[in-house]
């Protein structure tokens, strides 16, 4: 409510109008919600959390319990803290409605068209079978991606994987940009637990341990947790093997399109970035900067964050002694059970956003340049194996040239796990779409192929769409959510009457992921499709 009165000030109107249509707004929230429950018994179930009474919504397949708060607001003195514990309250929440979502800018995903500027959003979502009165069913919790600049838990709709595999599903929201991964050196003398730079990341562990005081009494079991995460929400995932403040808050982990694939930075690092974020709002280095930086509005911290960014994890800290990149290069990151893997065609998304969506393809020409300026020692090599003319763009072919270079890095990725812990490993590749929403909806014919991002629709439903699978894709969904519910169960991904999934040796056997189903593939024959032979020479993996 706080959030929505913010906006409405924002926007021009006086408080006292504000209240009133605030209060307006809660009344028919409140007649609303008795309409709805005077039409069938159990349709809001009650659950007592350590902070007080929620009141959920029960669907004919999924009971969900939104808006949870699992931490105080982080605002004002509390703006870069690490995360403090929530208040309690009294009577019955309502948690048929999400949280606010994080700060963060603009986006081409529905539901992102205006910024969001609302700090009030440490909030967490619970989803359970509404068909079964069994206890102690699995935890599967979702770090979402976007950069660590964008998203929230609201964008997972898990209804499907949930009704499939009787799991207990979380998604969480947690601190973006420079709200979640700012760190200066002022900001690291006022935060003695060595959270500066790793607020974001805390903010996951406060979730996690919500879960542990909490998950029981929604049918889950604290004891089976399994973290998983995409693109930077992988990241995130795999950073928190490392941290020690993590330490038995999760069993297993699954890591799409992401994980430990570049170092996190030194403190000195981002120290300087820090400082010249903090420049870019006229906040000295003197001892009033913390006051003066927590003084700017979100808009002004969205605006400086535009010229210097700020989104991923410090090391060097009690937080996060060590980067967690060389811990899994010396085989100390994990031991525990892990699933690994992304798509076949990762870049081009990002690529079509950067070039074609903003309505400025690549020429020829251009992608020549690019390929010069970003492989200077093997441009030639790299042109000769990727001719512009061979590709239905050049900026398709620019795509390929960097989704094959993140292939052949991923194979390094799934190598340096497996020699640590049980490991299973993946592609998806359904190239034949639809897309995910946010490209769907613009009707372009763009061969992106199975991009970044395009496998989480075959797991559960992504910002709101459910897309027009065809028959063997609808197969092929109902193979994934068999294959990730298992390791959620059990810590092994394997199924009946589905192609066996071997455990990951270096350069051994994995799944790829196309419909109808899943079939077995070596790490040579991937190889050969990524052209990595060229890229471990050109630009092989840190």
């Amino acid at each position: 409510m706080a959030g929505r009165l913010r906006t409405l000030l924002v926007a021009g109107v006086s408080a006292a109008v504000a209240a009133a249509t605030t209060l307006t707004a809660v009344a028919q929230v409140g007649a609303d919600t008795a309409d709805r429950a005077s039409r069938y018994p159990g349709l809001h179930p009650v659950v007592r959390t350590d902070k007080g009474l929620v009141r959920g919504e029960a669907a004919s397949m999924v009971t969900s319990y939104k808006g949870i708060p699992y931490a105080q607001p982080p605002v004002g003195d509390l703006r870069w803290k690490a995360p403090q514990p929530a208040a309690s309250w009294n009577g019955t929440r309502d948690a048929t409605e999400f949280g606010g979502s994080c700060v963060q800018g603009t986006g081409w995903d529905p539901g992102y068209e205006k910024p969001t500027l609302t700090e009030d959003c440490l909030y967490l979502n619970v989803y359970r079978p509404s068909d079964t009165g069994k206890k102690n069913l699995p935890v599967f919790v979702w770090n979402h991606g976007g950069g660590n600049t964008g998203g929230a838990g609201r964008d997972t709709d898990p209804a499907k994987f949930v009704t499939r595999q009787d799991a207990v599903f979380v998604t969480l929201n947690y601190r973006l940009g420079a709200m979640g991964w700012l760190y200066t050196d002022q900001l690291d003398q006022d935060n003695k637990n060595g959270a500066a730079g790793n607020f974001g990341l805390l903010d996951q562990q406060a979730a996690l341990r919500w879960v542990q005081r909490n998950i029981a009494s929604f049918g889950g079991d604290p004891d089976n947790v399994t973290l998983a995460g995409q693109s930077a929400g992988a990241r995130n995932t795999c950073t928190q093997l490392a941290s020690p403040t993590a330490k038995g808050l999760f069993d297993r982990v699954i890591l799409q399109s992401g994980g430990c694939n570049a170092p996190a930075r030194t403190e000195r690092e981002a120290a300087d970035s820090g400082a010249r974020f903090a420049a870019e709002l006229n906040c000295p280095a003197d001892p009033g900067q913390l006051a003066c930086l927590r003084a700017k509005s979100p808009a002004d911290i969205l605006a400086a964050q535009q010229k210097v960014s700020q989104n991923s994890s410090v090391y060097g800290t009690a937080v996060l002694p060590k980067d967690p990149m060389a811990l899994l290069k010396a085989r100390k990151l994990t031991d525990l059970p892990v699933v690994v893997g992304g798509t076949s065609d990762e870049s081009q998304q990002s690529v079509f956003a950067q070039y074609d969506y903003r309505g400025n393809p690549l020429t020829a020409a251009q992608f020549g340049d690019l390929v010069e300026q970003t492989y200077p020692q093997g441009a030639d090599r790299v042109k000769a194996a990727y001719p512009a003319s061979e590709y239905w763009s050049p900026t398709v072919a620019w795509g390929t040239v960097q989704s094959d270079q993140r292939a052949c890095r991923d194979q390094t990725l799934r190598a340096r796990l497996a020699a640590d812990t049980r490991t299973y490993a993946y592609e998806f590749a359904e190239k034949d779409g639809p897309p995910f929403t946010s490209i769907w909806r613009l009707g372009t014919d763009y061969p992106f192929g199975a991009t970044h991002v395009n496998d989480l629709g075959y797991l559960w439903d992504y910002l709101g769409t459910a897309l027009p699978f065809s028959t063997d894709q609808v197969r092929l969904s109902d193979q994934m959510i068999s294959y990730w519910g298992a390791f959620t169960e059990t810590g092994n991904p394997n199924v009946k009457l589905a192609p066996a999934w071997p455990r990951y040796t270096a350069q051994g056997n994995l799944l790829q992921f196309h419909a109808p189903s899943a079939t077995h593939v070596t790490d040579a024959q991937l190889a050969d499709e990524h052209n990595c032979a060229l890229w471990d020479a050109v630009s092989p993996a840190l």
